[in-house]
Parts: C-alpha cells; sequence; structure tokens
C-alpha cells in the first residue's frame, strides 16, 4: 500500500484538547471483523467483551515532564529543550530537540532556572543535540526536579499550553515505567472501576513496556511504506507477563486483548519460533502496515488516529483497510472525538 492510501477528510474531526471526564466515559466503536458490523458504545462497556480467561495487555510507560523552559548563558536568551530519551545515565547524557537551534551551539551552556543547567556537547541532526546535565545528584533527583520545573509533552497538534493538570491527564492508570515523551492513549480510558470489573470477570492482566519516543509524531515522508524507518524505542516484557499472554493464546477459548498500538508493537516485535511471546528487553523500530499476519494480537484497542500516521496504518492491517476507513466516515458523521484525548475503537 501507499502512503496516499491513508488521506482522509479530518477536517470535521472533532478534536479535543481534554480528555472525556471520567476516561471511561468516552465513546467505543466496536468493530467486528468476522461479520463486518460496527455498534456504537461507551467504553465503560467494554468489560461486556470480555470473558473468564481472555488477556489484556497494557503499556504501563510513564510520560514524564520533558519539556524544559530556559535561559542560555551570556545572553539570556529564551530557549526550549524536548528531552527525546537518556542516552547515559551514568553521565546524565541525553538526547533532546531545541529551539531556536541555529542559536544553540556546543559548548553553550542552557539555565533552567535555579535549579538544573545544562551543557551542550553535541549536534544530532538540525533541531538535535546532546546535552550534558551538571550536578552531583542521583538520577532520581533529576526526575524530581523535571517533575517540579518541566511541562508535559503533549502532542504537536494540541494547540493551548501545558498545565499542571496534564501531568496527570496525559497519563494513564497503569503509568509505573518512566520514559516515554507521548502516552499510550488508548490505555487513558481504563479506569479503576473498570479494571476491578475485569478482575472479577476473570480476566488476565500482562503489562509491557514500550517508552513512546517523540517518533510516534514524526510524518511518513515516502510514498512507498517499505521504505519508511521507524525511530527506535526501548521495549520490556517480563517473564510473567510473558507467561500469561502465552496461557491466553495457548487456551482457544480465550482471547488476547491488546491496548494500544505501542503494546502490540511491543508484543509483535518478541515472538518465538513457535508463534508464542518471549520476554525480552531491547529497541524496536517494528513497523505495522497491511498486509501483516499478527501473531499475538486478537482484538485490539486504539483511538481515532491521524491521515497518513504510522498508528492509522497498524489499525487497518488489522482491522482491514477498507473496513476501517468505512469506521472512521463513521465516526466522524456520529461526532466521535479523535486523536490522543478522543474516543476509542475495539476491533474484535
Amino acid at each position: 500500500m501507499k502512503l496516499t492510501d491513508f488521506k482522509y477528510d479530518s477536517s470535521q474531526a472533532n478534536t479535543p484538547d481534554v480528555p472525556s471526564s471520567p476516561r471511561d466515559s468516552a465513546k467505543l466503536m466496536v468493530l467486528n471483523r468476522a461479520d463486518q458490523t460496527i455498534e456504537h458504545k461507551k467504553f465503560s462497556d467494554i468489560h461486556e467483551y470480555f470473558k473468564k480467561g481472555d488477556c489484556l495487555v497494557y503499556n504501563d510507560t510513564k510520560v514524564f515532564p520533558a519539556r524544559l523552559k530556559g535561559k542560555k548563558e551570556k545572553t539570556d536568551a529564551s530557549v526550549e529543550v524536548f528531552l527525546l530519551r537518556e542516552l547515559q545515565p551514568e553521565n546524565k547524557l541525553w538526547d533532546v530537540l531545541v529551539e531556536p537551534a541555529r542559536k544553540i551551539r556546543i559548548g553553550n551552556k542552557l539555565y533552567f532556572g535555579d535549579e538544573l543547567v545544562a551543557e551542550v556537547v553535541d549536534n544530532t541532526t538540525s533541531r538535535g543535540r546532546t546535552i550534558r546535565f551538571l550536578f552531583d545528584g542521583m538520577n532520581t533527583e533529576l526526575y524530581s526536579i523535571l517533575d517540579r520545573i518541566g511541562q508535559m509533552p503533549l502532542p504537536p497538534y494540541i494547540k493551548r499550553k501545558p498545565v499542571e493538570a496534564d501531568k496527570e491527564r496525559y497519563q494513564s492508570i497503569f503509568a509505573r515505567e518512566r520514559g516515554a515523551v507521548a502516552a499510550p492513549t488508548a490505555c487513558m480510558h481504563f479506569s479503576e472501576d473498570l479494571i476491578d470489573k475485569l478482575k472479577k470477570k476473570g480476566v488476565l492482566m500482562a503489562p509491557v513496556t514500550l517508552h513512546i519516543g517523540w517518533g510516534t509524531f514524526r510524518p511518513v515522508e515516502v510514498e512507498d511504506l517499505t521504505k519508511h524507518r521507524m525511530d527506535s524505542e526501548n521495549y520490556y516484557i517480563s517473564e510473567e507477563s510473558a507467561g500469561i499472554i502465552n496461557k491466553a493464546l495457548e487456551n482457544k477459548k480465550s482471547k488476547v486483548v491488546v491496548a494500544s498500538s505501542s503494546a502490540v508493537r511491543a508484543v509483535e516485535t518478541s515472538i518465538m519460533a513457535s508463534g508464542m511471546l518471549k520476554s525480552s528487553t531491547g529497541w524496536t523500530d517494528k513497523f505495522i502496515y497491511p498486509p501483516y499476519d499478527f501473531k499475538i494480537t486478537e482484538s485490539f484497542v486504539t483511538n481515532f488516529h491521524r491521515p497518513e500516521s504510522t498508528l492509522l496504518m497498524l489499525s487497518a492491517a488489522f482491522a482491514g483497510y477498507e473496513f476501517l476507513m468505512k469506521a472512521y466516515e463513521e465516526a466522524i458523521k456520529n461526532k466521535y472525538r479523535f486523536y490522543a484525548f478522543g474516543d476509542a475503537m475495539l476491533i474484535i
């Protein structure tokens, strides 16, 4: 398939900049691939599609306040630094984006209030730099400072400024493992009450970790999808979670339901020759687009995504391209909310 196959008219799409409240009050569109039907529900109804022995896989990554406002030494010029990933924790080296890039050079020191100083040590891309934070404390102290002075990295299509409330709003209830600069948005619809209902039904819970990077928002710039390369992202699947998921796979009466594209990419990366999931840790640049033979994912929870995005392509690979695009047309007509703070889709 080609990039232009994934265009759709999003001009009439409802794109909120805050989540539904409560979270599980969001709309839920249910796509049944077997009979090609579409149902309209609330997300709080999703437990109706689970039974005892099913497994819910979710991404437990935690978004950290990755956007820093600061000043350049000597000139006091305003700068913005966006933390992408930690390169060497022992040396406090980070891969970052900077603005204005033309004025931030190797050797410059950047001051973020009275608490934090960084030095630019290398150039990576036109806007990319490697910086070293200059302080004697532990990394836990650095994250504590970021929690105080940093802003949440809202998606670039959300034009309002981040506020303190976003440190909770742009996060799922599963968030445990710090390291993402974008949230697994499908996971953001789950509430504690909903998880309690699933557990009472006998649904198994299997967390995996994939630290979503800024590349999730990077546009695909090639018409031939085979030539697109995803940014690598760090993932981790524990032995316990792999065992739970494999147990559900082996039980033909159970199904594995994966919430979020990032969790799908993690589990579809780590597959044994037998077709079962293996516990592993590493980096993945897995790009899923039609056609694709899913090995682990048997049902899929996701949001409504931007035109020509890799997230839309993954959804089309699972639902079937024509069925998914029909569902998107129906979603726009029915005023579903799109993108990060939007409504959800369950594909069974």
